[in-house]
């Protein structure tokens, strides 16, 4: 896993290991599937896994997704946070303050000129806004490099208030954190290839999170939560609540029953929510090969810039969207080593 989830361009330290894992990682998921199982529920989970990616399922290296969650899944589960993901943050903040540290929201930086003068400064933003912050300061080879970064789909995302479970014709259903919608492997392959080609799939994969199954704290007595998204073409405006719930009552008859309240966020307003979401993309950016090589750019060290003291920490590099903290983990020990050793 550390070899897995950090830059590619590196020797690993176990390049048999890596290897073994590299092969199959580098084929298209749906190749992937045929080849590993006979059957198609099979081929189903390891798609919905890397559907993750936000790419065709038929592009090179989308098995890498699937099987890195697939480990994942197996060795630690996918854990959720008790009484709310915001506590992960309050507690990232307790422990800064104990340290000495300050946090300042509600101030944009819009230039370098914003900041205090530091040794070390990690940006976690995205290569557009790093370059409207500190172009002129970049070399334009590096400039022009970030500029060229490619956005992925963006999501739509709703989040749900309900009066009971949800009603899963499946039982089972009823027991897991994180359910992917979506029907067998072709139905998945072609939503997100309609996607790709700009359009909003009819029948969505979607990926919902009922995280009160393990969290109870999460809703009031008796009552739950959910919410769940669907990939949609980078920067739209469509609101497919409607078709996200559709899927789920297609695998849940009577969902619409039990929702209290919803509020949605389409793609832009995800944007409009957080600058880092580029088009409502949540990943920092496109994850096919060419952009896990090189994010943002073909660096050896990837958080580091070519300005003494300044580091990118966001998704838009290593390991790239839906790693949580892995980014700003490896940045923060690059600025340690360059800056502090």
């Amino acid at each position: 896993m550390p070899a897995i989830l950090g830059p590619l361009l590196r020797v690993p330290r176990h390049p048999l290991v890596m290897a073994r894992f590299g092969l199959p990682a580098i084929a298209p998921v749906t190749t992937l599937g045929k080849v590993l199982f006979r059957e198609p529920p099979a081929r189903t989970l390891l798609a919905g896994l890397s559907a993750h990616a936000m790419l065709p399922l038929r592009q090179p290296a989308t098995a890498s997704f699937g099987l890195v969650l697939g480990m994942s899944a197996h060795q630690v589960g996918w854990p959720v946070v008790r009484g709310g993901t915001a506590r992960l943050a309050e507690a990232m903040v307790a422990t800064l303050e104990s340290l000495g540290g300050e946090v300042i929201t509600d101030t944009p930086i819009r230039s370098l000129t914003d900041l205090p003068p530091a040794r070390a400064t990690l940006f976690d933003v995205t290569p557009r806004q790093l370059v409207g912050i500190a172009g002129d300061r970049l070399p334009a080879r590096y400039r022009r490099a970030l500029e060229r970064f490619r956005y992925g789909p963006g999501a739509c995302k709703v989040d749900w208030a309900l009066s009971e479970p949800i009603p899963w014709r499946t039982p089972e259903l009823a027991t897991a954190g994180t359910i992917h919608l979506g029907g067998v492997v072709d139905e998945l392959e072609a939503a997100e290839r309609a996607v790709h080609a700009g359009r909003v799939a009819d029948r969505p994969f979607v990926l919902l999170v009922q995280a009160t199954v393990a969290d109870r704290s999460r809703a009031p007595d008796g009552k739950h939560t959910a919410w769940a998204y669907a990939h949609v073409p980078n920067g739209s405006h469509a609101d497919i609540s409607d078709r996200i719930e559709a899927q789920i009552e297609r695998f849940a008859p009577g969902f619409r029953d039990v929702v209290l309240a919803r509020s949605v966020r389409t793609a832009s307003e995800l944007e409009a929510y957080n600058m880092n979401y580029v088009g409502g993309d949540i990943n920092g950016g496109l994850q096919h090969l060419p952009q896990l090589v090189a994010r943002p750019t073909l660096r050896r060290d990837p958080y580091s810039t070519p300005v003494r003291g300044l580091y990118l920490c966001s998704t838009s590099t290593p390991p790239g969207g839906g790693v949580h903290g892995m980014s700003g983990y490896l940045a923060a020990r690059s600025a340690l080593r360059r800056e502090y050793d």
